[in-house]
């Protein structure tokens, strides 16, 4: 045998894979840009050591409103609004609503229907629906008021919150500084949050504050809106492992 029949017949060795270690990189350098540190107490811990408490409120049909009770409104949101020393941020959030579990849910009760006539129109309202799925999508609005608490107050100017985007990369130290400060400016923000609270509240609007777990679940919807729906986050957190999609 040939030297050279030797060396065709020597395995070649594989470059070892570098799929894990890419994919990671990639996770690092998308969390790095996102403001958010941790989420806890039902408050979202930002990066810079601010803290953020997210309200959902209950929309009211302004136009069913009598003129007098629209001016009522009007005039109690003026004053609430001119009792804030802090800003808000108001978001207005419209999503595609999945309804294939509710579709799926109706085809079982129609074909456990006895009556003939009830079971005809279960299916002719899902057929319906169908139809109109193919000519619209079913949106769903949801109305968030977000109020902050920050450590310094002061306005930052531009060129301040330029060199904030390019240092975006949290530490250990600033986890433990945000850790031992948490529980002095939380009291802070929550005090915030009840007079939001009661000033929403004076004038008809209902208001929930979002708990740890309605926390998490938004901000992975905001930042995987494909992944989200078909990959949910597991009922028990202690399960999510740290190569599934996260924030």
């Amino acid at each position: 045998m040939s030297p050279a029949d030797t060396k065709s017949e020597t395995p070649e060795k594989k470059a070892p894979s570098t799929v894990r270690k890419r994919k990671s990189q990639q996770v690092n350098a998308t969390q790095r840009y996102l403001p958010i540190g941790e989420i806890r107490n039902d408050t979202i811990s930002l990066k810079n050591g601010g803290l953020r408490a997210v309200l959902q409120v209950e929309a009211i049909n302004f136009n069913l409103k009598s003129e007098t009770e629209q001016e009522a409104i009007i005039a109690g949101y003026g004053s609430f609004v001119n009792t804030l020393s802090f800003p808000v941020q108001i978001i207005v959030r419209s999503t595609h609503i999945n309804i294939d579990s509710y579709l799926k849910y109706l085809q079982g009760k129609a074909q456990e229907q006895t009556n003939e006539l009830l079971q005809e129109q279960t299916f002719a309202y899902i057929a319906f629906i169908n139809r109109l799925l193919e000519v619209s999508d079913i949106m769903q609005k949801r109305f968030y008021v977000i109020v902050p608490y920050d450590k310094s107050e002061r306005k930052k100017t531009l060129l301040e919150k330029f060199f904030d985007w390019l240092h975006p990369e949290d530490s250990v130290g600033k986890a433990a500084q945000r850790f031992r400060e948490f529980n002095q400016f939380v009291k802070k923000l929550n005090e915030r949050v009840e007079l939001i609270e009661a000033g929403l509240g004076n004038i008809g609007l209902h208001t929930s504050r979002l708990r740890t777990r309605e926390l998490i679940d938004l901000y992975y919807n905001i930042y995987n809106p494909e992944t989200s729906q078909r990959q949910k986050i597991p009922e028990n957190l202690e399960d999510l492992k740290m190569d599934d999609t996260t924030l």
